[in-house]
């Protein structure tokens, strides 16, 4: 079975940056990639270079900053209150998530002073051309469940377990 919409794909990858530094690899990590193809749960050039492989295919792909996490955007690091921080002992490099205009993103500290904290609010790989070497373990047609719900779910997982529950 060959990758296409509405399959799921389980794979391995090893992500390094442009200078050959290893950044996450699934396999040390003994936990697979499982996905939902055509539903934005991947990196568009991650889809586009998927699209019809199948199990057992092995692919090396690089993204350059502008398909994988965007250029560095300067206007992102800014001037925070010191209160913005539930932590006593706050200190760069230190990273938290937060509600952002369009979802969930990072927050770096780049600088910690009595009267504030300097943050970057890019994404950590924003700027950096990435590496990834995929190794396709299986491709699967999703559930009725799985396309409701835009993503792969556990195995045994019955319709029950899905549905919203809603209080009338």
């Amino acid at each position: 079975m060959t990758i296409a919409p509405q399959r799921v794909v389980i794979l391995h990858y090893v992500l390094s940056d442009e200078d050959g530094q290893i950044l996450d690899d699934s396999r040390a990590r003994q936990k697979p990639l499982e996905y939902l193809h055509g539903h934005d749960n991947l990196m568009a050039g991650l889809e586009r270079a998927l699209a019809g492989s199948e199990a057992g295919a092995e692919l090396d792909v690089t993204l350059s900053p502008d398909e994988a996490y965007g250029r560095r955007d300067e206007a992102l690091v800014r001037e925070v209150g010191r209160d913005a921080f539930p932590v006593p002992d706050l200190a760069p490099g230190m990273r938290f998530q937060t509600r952002g205009d369009d979802g969930p993103e990072i927050v770096t500290v780049l600088e910690v002073r009595d009267d504030g904290v300097r943050i970057d609010t890019n994404h950590p790989l924003a700027g950096r051309t990435l590496h990834y070497r995929l190794e396709v373990l299986e491709v699967r047609e999703a559930t009725r469940a799985e396309l409701a719900k835009g993503h792969p779910l556990p195995p045994g997982t019955t319709p029950d377990q899905v549905e919203d529950k809603k209080v009338i």
